[in-house]
């Protein structure tokens, strides 16, 4: 479905009406069943059928709703981690606590959830079945191709290690200056994964697919549903960097991934941020031109130029570009914000750092007196370029309130604001500010 080029920002990243839910009748197991059997998806007959049933059947009823005590996130998505933060429970949202991620490779159960449409269950670290789910390539190719995505496994497998991140990670840090609309996610909605699957080129080359010249951009759809009154779920990628870099994952921790994170197949490109790697794909779409659907414009985008915090903008193709490539970034994991530390003692500070991908990070940097002076901290170099480096530091502290501010550098000078809030933009995505974690020493 086709968007709104420019739309109003006020209508941006609207919540569905809990409200209009209650009392509904919910759907008959029946309903449900079936739906991924050999003979493929059919996304038609499961929206007329939903839409008979009413919102419930599409499991949009929230468990707050119907349980006396807010859900922990294990009950939310089963297989998790009660211990992840529930930020909203309809359309699952959760967030990790940085304690869980302290470790190379991220495991799936305390991995992050952010999804922002709903489908049928897919609350659960169970996969779907690849036999019978259908992905079409079509646009700009001599033409259309459908492909069943159990084929993908006799075909040649690569994997990386990778970071996935939400780009609104660290959007409530952005209220120092003015507070961005959104979930207010803190430091965990990100992790380090390891993703296999097929190359983008190597199924266009598998499948005798030609792409006509005037394609610049490849769109990819997924079978979540969309929200009432909502454009269906989409984003546009540059198509060369899609052909360079672009998985149709399968895999992630050498498991199949599960319903929840996006599978049986998942679009995934190394460095990007989390919303570009759509989930549940069902089309690929060569392009001329990036999609105006509402979830890639006015949704997940930033400024071109630095925007006054508070001031409203209505973005264009031209004065704003899209979440694509993720920003140089280090996030502190230990100690925690606002941490009893003891005065005097040594203190191990430890955290992670990334980019895009595109060089190595060169450096991590620690301050314990408010950026006067940094040190260079101990890096553990990853097995590739897009997975996070962790690093570690041990610094004494004297007795009172202090702050430990860190700091990445990657070979090509880039770095992170002192002000992270200089890139404020009205939905907080991409955050990428010095670390600084207040403790007291005591």
């Amino acid at each position: 479905m086709r968007g709104r080029c420019g739309a109003d920002l006020s209508h941006h990243d609207a919540r569905f009406d809990l409200s209009a839910l209650a009392g509904r009748p919910l759907g008959s197991p029946e309903t449900m069943t079936n739906r991924f059997e050999a003979s493929g998806y059919d996304r038609r007959k499961f929206l007329a059928s939903t839409a008979a049933l009413g919102t419930g059947a599409l499991g949009l009823v929230d468990r707050d709703v119907l349980a006396a005590d807010p859900p922990n996130s294990s009950q939310v998505v089963t297989g998790k981690n009660a211990q992840l933060v529930v930020h909203t429970s309809t359309i699952p949202q959760l967030e990790t606590p940085p304690a869980l991620l302290d470790s190379q490779i991220t495991p799936l159960d305390v991995l992050f959830v952010r999804n922002n449409q709903p489908l049928a269950n897919v609350a659960t670290l169970k996969p779907f079945p690849s036999k019978g789910w259908k992905i079409s390539l079509t646009g700009r190719v001599d033409k259309p191709r459908s492909l069943n995505a159990e084929r993908l496994a006799g075909m040649e497998q690569v994997e990386h290690e990778m970071v996935l991140q939400c780009c609104g990670n660290g959007r409530s840090l952005f209220a120092s200056s003015v507070k961005a609309k959104g979930t207010q996610w803190t430091r965990g909605g990100m992790g380090n994964i390891r993703v296999s699957g097929v190359r983008l080129s190597e199924l266009v080359r598998k499948l005798g697919v030609r792409i006509g010249r005037k394609a610049r951009f490849l769109t990819v759809e997924g079978k979540d549903i969309p929200l009432p009154d909502k454009e269906d779920f989409e984003h546009s990628l540059p198509l060369d960097e899609a052909m360079e870099h672009s998985l149709l994952a399968t895999r992630i921790n050498g498991q199949p991934i599960p319903a929840v994170h996006g599978g049986p197949v998942r679009l995934m490109t190394p460095g990007y941020y989390g919303t570009m790697h759509v989930k549940w794909v069902s089309r690929l779409r060569f392009e001329d031109d990036e999609t105006d659907n509402y979830n890639h414009i006015p949704r997940y985008r930033v400024p071109r130029e630095r925007l006054q915090p508070g001031k409203p903008i209505k973005y264009t193709f031209s004065n704003s570009k899209a979440c694509w490539r993720m920003k140089t970034k280090c996030v502190v994991l230990s100690p925690q914000p606002d941490a009893a530390v003891r005065a005097g003692k040594p203190l191990e500070v430890r955290g992670v750092a990334f980019n895009d991908g595109s060089t190595r990070i060169d450096s991590v940097q620690l301050s314990t007196d408010g950026g006067q002076t940094w040190s260079r901290v101990r890096l553990n170099i990853p097995s590739g370029p897009f997975a996070w480096y962790r690093w570690s530091a041990t610094v004494t502290l004297p007795a009172g309130k202090r702050q430990l501010w860190a700091r990445t550098v990657d070979a090509l000078g880039r770095t992170q604001p002192l002000d992270g809030s200089i890139h404020w933009n009205p939905s907080g995505y991409e955050w990428n500010g010095v670390e600084k974690i207040a403790v007291t020493a005591s």
